[in-house]
């Protein structure tokens, strides 16, 4: 069975949320969808981190998160992040469209170090206002961002392929909302321009 690029509800509303491995590009995917559905984004490490890498209470986090899909729920919006154990998974439920950014490692590893550099002289915005990364931070830290996308990566493959068998379009138990979208960039660009092509013939 064919399925759309999207799915959406039946009024079209899209609430699309993007998961995967850091550095997989699910920020820059959610900046594109966001500019070609015309809907907000919310990149959940905003929300989670503070200034200074102080990290918001579950509690409040969760509240940031409901507030976000109740005040954008006529509309429709675009979330990105993980943060399962934080309690974030509750964004699958409300969620249309779970797109899962499942690029191999030596393809987005090597992008995640050149935005690491970037971050670290300036040219690349932190993961959130007020987080600077620091040489010792990225390179001599059991917080690194580098290692821990080494150490997540096989992780998180095996986190979104049980939410696969929840979501999975044609696979799911729950819903048929979730897609990986994995290779080198073609089957990305491919599904893009599907998007694209959807929202015009509305």
């Amino acid at each position: 069975m064919a399925y759309p690029p999207l799915i959406g509800n039946s009024q079209g509303v899209y609430k699309i949320h993007i998961v995967g491995n850091s550095g997989a590009g699910k920020t820059t995917l959610a900046a594109e969808l966001s500019s070609i559905l015309r809907v907000p984004y919310y990149p959940l490490d905003t929300l989670f981190w503070n200034p200074g890498w102080k990290t918001t209470p579950t509690d409040e986090f969760l509240s940031k998160i409901e507030a976000i899909l109740q005040d954008n729920e006529a509309k429709g919006w675009i979330i990105d992040g993980n943060y399962d154990a934080k309690g974030a998974s509750i964004v699958d439920e409300y969620a249309t469209d779970i797109i899962w950014l499942n690029p191999p490692l030596v393809l987005y590893f090597p992008r995640l170090i050149w935005r690491t550099f970037l971050r670290l002289i300036g040219l690349h915005p932190p993961c959130s206002p007020g987080c600077q990364e620091s040489i010792r931070e990225c390179l001599f830290s059991s917080d690194s961002i580098i290692w821990f996308c080494l150490s997540s990566h096989w992780k998180n493959i095996k986190r979104n392929e049980e939410r696969m068998g929840n979501y999975g379009l044609g696979v799911g138990v729950k819903e048929h909302k979730m897609r990986r979208i994995g290779g080198w960039g073609a089957e990305l660009k491919a599904w893009l321009i599907a998007v694209r092509d959807t929202v015009k013939g509305r």
